[in-house]
C-alpha cells in the first residue's frame, strides 16, 4: 500500500524515517530495514519537487538504506572484540541524534510562546521621585580626612600613573610617512640620467635625503634597466656600480 504523505510534514530524509519509525511503531534500536525502505522510497516516488538540493538528500538517504538492506542479507561482518558489527548501528545512531534536537526545538518552541503571552507593568514612577538625588553631606563625606591628607592621596594616585608608564616605550617618537611620488621620482631620475649619461649609483643614492627616497629610487633604477633605457656595469663585487644611459651605447 502506498504512504500518501506531503513533503512539507519533513524537513529531511531523517525526519521522514523518524515518522515512518513511529507510524509503524517499531523500535528504533531494531528497524525493519526492508519494511522502512519500500515506504521511504514509495514517499521518493511521489515526491514533485524541482528543488535538486532537497532531492539530493532525499536520494542520498535512499542509497543509504538500500546499501543497509544489502548488507543485511550478507553474513554479518565482526568487530575487533569479536562482536558482529549492525549495518542498521550507524543510522539507528543518527536517528536517536535527530530525535534529540527535534524534541528540544518542541521544548524551545513551547518556551517562546509562553514567554510571548507574559506581560509586563511599566514603571510607574513620578518624575519627581526618580530625579530625586540625596542632598551629600560633605562633612560627613570627608569625615577626619585634612587637606595634607588629601595632598598625600593626590601624590600617590599620580605615582600610580606614572608607574604605569613605560620608560622605554614612552621615549619613542612618532613614526610618519614619507610620501613620495613615484611619478615625480622617476622623472627627476631620467633628468639626472640625460644630464650625466654615465655615473657612479652611489653618487644618486647620496643624493637622496631620507630612507624612503633611497628605496624608491633604487625601484626606479631596477625599472629602467627592465625597460632598457638604462644598463649597470661593476668591474668587481667590491667596485663601484655604474649607471650608463642605453642613448650613449646607441650612439656609440
Amino acid at each position: 500500500m502506498a504512504l500518501e504523505v506531503k513533503l512539507e510534514a519533513f524537513e529531511g530524509p531523517l525526519d521522514l524515517l523518524l515518522h515512518l519509525i513511529e507510524k509503524n511503531k517499531v523500535d528504533i534500536y531494531d528497524i525493519p530495514i526492508v519494511e522502512i525502505t519500500e515506504q521511504y522510497l514509495d514517499y521518493i516516488r511521489q515526491m514533485d519537487t524541482e528543488d535538486m538540493n532537497v532531492m539530493s538528500e532525499f536520494l542520498v538517504m535512499a542509497t543509504t538504506l538500500l546499501d543497509i538492506k544489502c548488507r543485511m542479507l550478507l553474513p554479518r561482518e565482526v568487530s575487533e572484540e569479536g562482536e558482529e558489527e549492525d549495518p542498521r548501528a550507524e543510522l539507528v545512531q543518527k536517528l536517536l541524534e535527530y530525535k534529540m534536537y527535534k524534541y528540544m526545538s518542541y521544548e524551545l518552541r513551547d518556551m517562546q510562546l509562553d514567554a510571548g503571552q507574559s506581560f509586563y507593568r511599566g514603571a510607574v514612577i513620578p518624575e519627581e521621585v526618580a530625579a530625586f538625588r540625596p542632598p551629600v553631606d560633605y562633612e560627613q563625606l570627608l569625615g577626619d580626612t585634612t587637606l595634607s591628607g588629601l595632598h598625600e592621596i593626590f601624590k600617590s594616585v599620580v605615582r600610580r600613573q606614572e608607574d604605569k608608564v613605560d620608560p622605554v616605550r614612552s621615549g619613542f617618537g612618532k613614526i610618519e610617512k614619507d610620501e613620495i611620488s613615484l611619478e615625480e621620482k622617476t622623472g627627476h631620475i631620467q633628468s639626472f640620467i640625460r644630464s650625466h649619461r654615465r655615473f657612479s649609483f652611489r653618487e644618486l643614492l647620496e643624493r637622496q635625503h631620507s630612507k624612503m627616497d633611497v628605496i624608491v629610487t633604487f625601484l626606479v633604477v631596477l625599472e629602467l634597466m627592465r625597460v632598457g633605457k638604462i644598463t649597470v656595469e661593476q668591474a668587481g663585487i667590491d667596485e663601484e656600480i655604474t649607471v650608463i644611459s642605453r642613448e650613449d651605447i646607441e650612439e656609440g
